[in-house]
């Protein structure tokens, strides 16, 4: 083997599996790791037989690599990278291409595609999920950044890429930051969809009654349904597993919920860019609280906890109610995740191709489920509809799964189990669905104590108004109106 086709920098879960599966795919590749008994232990353990060099140092690394040299980072998100970039610039030539596959933030990314186009390096941001499983057979790619890179990088991550109907999970979104920014919306509606599970479970255990296995039976049967995903399928067999005492495992794992970020970013940037991305904001909330354990412990013998189980025979209505509740705040959990790349797409002047990045999610990422092929369908209808929740297909659903919602919601208010992802979407879907909102009340207070004015329905809206509020405020005499522009 005189030169190899890519070089692949990390070697942890995520980069030895994808150096695995590229290889699979008939590409040879070098690799290296920053600390060098973890390269010795992969070649030993995974790379017998198989086209795949070692280096125990970068400049060695990179020599091994053919022209235009193309070098893949699975690397820590943040500084790690910029100090891995830095370190191989001086070993590159104009032309040259650098991907970085971590769950890097989009903005660091614009930031690097910039700087890297000036030195004359092609740079992409390339959001990758599927967890190892995914890297190992196919994941769901999401590349973006020099796009001068795609026709050299394509053919090979298409192949490693996960397949649906002879289409590859893996197609280019555009410029910049674009790549990772769709991952992060991913994982955004990844922390969605895990709390909504949760809380149906919750739900399920304190206010039916139910036991695990019994829920395990319930989420194998909603997964060959309308809520057939990934998630639904791993809650089925995590609700099933055993400890080595016989005991359901869940029962035993500590109610406090870890994050990496991504979650907070997607919800962060919802609040930079005047997005209701309410669901998703409640379940990094929720992550947040679950952290507080001791304070839930003790408020919980000072407060009070939990109502009992409502009776046996109301059981299946009400899990029918929960059935429909998860369904329907998984819609909306799309659809404002949707809202929020269209949105950030016209600030950044991304082109994004919104059916596609629905076809990205149907196989090898965590959020994959069974309605993302109406997504597509939606952006190909003329015109496209403003919102998901506009589209005939998903208004027809939700207004079939509305009752059900309201059910649970109400069966978690009464028994006092907290469901913040479930409640948040039903406020977020009447919210969206009211004509005449109770901002007006805000508006009224705004120019009352502050001067903000206002706009009047019955007059011109590009006109603001001003009143003199009345004799109730002591700064004013008597009530009247002015028009300020």
């Amino acid at each position: 083997m005189d030169t190899t086709q890519i070089g692949l920098i990390g070697l942890g879960v995520m980069g030895s599996n994808l150096a695995l599966n590229l290889n699979d795919k008939g590409y040879s590749l070098s690799v290296y790791n920053r600390t060098y008994s973890l390269t010795e232990q992969f070649m030993q353990e995974h790379a017998q037989g198989r086209t795949i060099r070692s280096a125990a140092t970068l400049p060695e690394f990179v020599a091994q690599l053919g022209s235009p040299r193309t070098v893949l980072l699975m690397i820590t998100a943040g500084r790690a990278v910029d100090a891995v970039i830095g370190q191989l610039l001086p070993l590159l030539s104009p032309g040259d291409i650098i991907i970085d596959g971590g769950n890097s933030n989009y903005k660091d990314t614009n930031r690097r595609w910039q700087e890297l186009t000036e030195k004359g390096i092609r740079f992409v941001g390339m959001g990758i999920s599927g967890g190892e499983e995914g890297a190992r057979h196919g994941p769901s790619m999401m590349p973006g950044g020099a796009v001068e890179a795609w026709p050299d990088i394509r053919d090979m991550f298409q192949q490693a890429a996960a397949q649906v109907d002879g289409e590859a999970c893996c197609q280019w979104l555009g410029e910049g930051g674009s790549g990772h920014y769709v991952k992060m919306v991913h994982n955004g509606i990844e922390y969605g969809d895990m709390q909504l599970i949760a809380e149906a479970c919750h739900l399920m255990q304190h206010a039916l009654g139910m036991d695990f296995d019994a829920m395990a039976d319930t989420f194998a049967e909603w997964n060959k349904g309308r809520l057939e995903s990934y998630l639904i399928e791993i809650t089925s067999e995590i609700l099933r597993h055993k400890d080595v005492d016989g005991s359901p495992l869940v029962s035993k794992i500590l109610d406090r919920a870890g994050q990496k970020g991504t979650g907070l970013w997607t919800a962060q940037d919802a609040l930079e860019h005047a997005v209701p991305l309410t669901l998703v904001t409640e379940a990094v909330h929720a992550r947040m609280l679950s952290a507080r354990k001791d304070e839930r412990v003790a408020a919980s013998q000072l407060l009070g906890g939990l109502a009992e189980p409502v009776p046996a025979e109301q059981r299946q209505a009400y899990l029918d109610a929960i059935h429909d509740a998860l369904y329907a705040a998984k819609l909306v959990s799309y659809a404002q995740g949707f809202m929020l790349m269209q949105t950030a797409a016209k600030e950044y002047g991304w082109n994004l191709a919104y059916g596609d990045i629905a076809l990205l999610w149907r196989a090898g990422c965590i959020i994959r489920s069974r309605f993302l092929a109406d997504i597509k369908a939606s952006f190909e209808r003329e015109p496209v509809p403003q919102s998901l929740l506009q589209d005939p297909f998903f208004a027809g659903e939700l207004k079939q799964a509305q009752a059900g919602w309201r059910k649970a919601v109400a069966l978690a208010v009464m028994q006092g189990v907290p469901a913040p992802a479930l409640s948040s979407a039903l406020s977020f879907y009447d919210g969206y669905r009211c004509a005449e909102g109770s901002a007006n009340i805000l508006q009224a207070q705004r120019d009352y104590f502050g001067a903000h004015t206002y706009q009047r329905t019955d007059r011109d809206p590009a006109l603001a108004f001003h009143t003199h509020w009345g004799p109730s405020n002591p700064l004013r005499e008597h009530g009247s109106e002015e028009q300020v522009s």
